[in-house]
């Protein structure tokens, strides 16, 4: 595992807009209300040939007592306790704080490796009011400010130092980490089912929908297999959202979270049925090519009978029929009922991501599919596949090269994708099929006319 740095103080001092900085990328929310981070939440940074794994905190109350602000004080505890280098951030504008010297009293009686930061610094005669904070009798104080990037490069100078020894397989994880992303509507159970997979409280857990606003990285290790676990806020239907709330920002983050995993779980309230907006959430999926799964959570709430998953399984085939390859499994994220599948499952999906087939098979395929139902004729002339290539995979990605790419029926497309999954056991995955038309597809004379049709299935 990579060194772990954790960013950590008040609540609105600039720690996301930090967490942001260093990872290179807009992940955290930022907006200018305290509170708008509440759990932990995972990226990666590099600086002077390390990478490490940084994690922003949602504020740091010291006298939180109950509700939210007592849960992310828990959290940012718990960020403190597992990293390796801690970042105290303050706020310059601010001064300092009776909570800052709290906090700073925490950190040293813990004796963590801390590095002392003061925000909003953004010139040089705010560097002055950074001083102050040698009040806390630290050796050193680093004026910066997230925003413009000014003094950071000095404050992850003093962060490398203090990291520990590096491995000779560290920051070398990336292909053989399989990202798994939660994904569903508000309140159908995600944070209670990552908290389960994880063993801990990492997600803050609340019956009021919409708790989760941020997609949350969290690293989970199954039988010497490394996961990460992608914690997504709810999508509603847009017209219930503000564009400007952080509640809209969220939206945007967990579309950029499915478009950032390698398989999908769609959490699908077993009390509510599958609904329009699960329908959508699934095409997400689809459109980037995700592996998918689809979870029935709180099966434990309802009455059953012996015809009740049968009769829930066909109401998921007819609802989300554009995803008809997901296996589906019934759960309960909070009493922990078949949770012990999902990775597994998780596994079986990955692999049919990464699927490749040999050209002898896959042109047996083709063969095959093409003898048990002939294609379609376009006009007059009749259509005719001549071979099939792989060009990718993840998903797999087969490209069919024909007499008239534009002439294939949709339905004719199902049908041999269909034939592809049962020919080479693909389970779980889309598969993208590429049809391209030529003349004479065994030659690639210049200027040779080509069409190409594309469809994911």
């Amino acid at each position: 595992m990579k060194p772990t740095v954790a960013i950590v103080g008040r609540p609105n001092v600039g720690k996301s807009t930090l967490f942001n900085r260093l990872i290179g990328e807009r992940r955290a929310i930022v907006l200018n209300t305290p509170g708008v981070t509440r759990d932990r939440h995972y990226g990666e940074s590099h600086w002077d040939g390390r990478t490490f794994s940084v994690v922003d905190t949602g504020g740091f109350e010291p006298e939180a007592t109950e509700g939210i602000v007592l849960y992310m004080r828990e959290q940012a505890l718990q960020a403190i306790q597992q990293a390796d280098v801690v970042i105290f951030l303050t706020d310059g504008r601010d001064g300092l704080m009776p909570a800052d010297r709290e906090v700073a009293g925490l950190l040293r009686r813990a004796q963590h490796k801390t590095v002392f930061a003061v925000n909003k610094c953004d010139n040089q005669e705010q560097n002055a009011t950074a001083a102050d904070f040698y009040e806390l009798g630290v050796n050193r104080v680093y004026p910066i400010s997230a925003e413009h990037g000014r003094g950071v490069n000095n404050m992850l100078d003093a962060v490398i130092r203090m990291l520990p020894e590096p491995h000779d397989d560290e920051g070398d994880d990336e292909e053989r980490v399989t990202r798994v992303a939660l994904v569903g509507r508000p309140n159908v159970g995600k944070s209670t089912l990552t908290n389960r997979l994880l063993g801990e409280e990492r997600m803050i857990v609340d019956p009021v929908a919409g708790t989760t606003r941020d997609a949350i990285d969290s690293r989970l290790m199954v039988k010497d297999k490394e996961y990460v676990l992608i914690d997504t806020a709810g999508l509603r239907k847009k017209k219930k959202i503000r564009r400007r709330s952080s509640e809209g920002y969220s939206v945007l983050r967990t579309l950029n979270a499915i478009e950032r995993c390698h398989v999908a779980i769609l959490m699908v309230d077993a009390e509510d049925g599958v609904t329009d907006q699960d329908a959508k959430i699934a095409g997400y999926a689809l459109e980037k090519g995700r592996a998918l799964i689809v979870a029935v959570n709180k099966w434990d709430a309802i009455e059953k009978d012996n015809a009740t998953a049968k009769e829930f399984l066909a109401q998921i085939r007819l609802r989300l029929p554009h995803v008809a390859f997901a296996p589906v499994l019934y759960m309960s994220g909070l009493t922990g009922q078949r949770v012990h599948k999902l990775m597994g499952m998780v596994d079986q999906v990955r692999a049919s991501h990464l699927f490749r087939a040999a050209t002898g098979p896959l042109n047996r395929w083709l063969k095959e599919a093409t003898i048990a139902h002939s294609p379609p004729v376009s006009g007059t002339k009749p259509i005719r596949l001549y071979y099939a290539t792989q060009a990718r995979t993840a998903p797999p990605t087969i490209i069919v090269h024909c007499n008239d790419a534009n002439g294939i029926h949709f339905s004719y497309k199902r049908f041999l994708v269909n034939q592809f999954r049962e020919q080479f056991d693909v389970v779980g995955s889309p598969v993208r099929l590429t049809f391209k038309g030529k003349a004479n597809p065994y030659t690639d004379e210049e200027g040779a006319e080509i069409e190409s049709n594309s469809e994911t299935l």
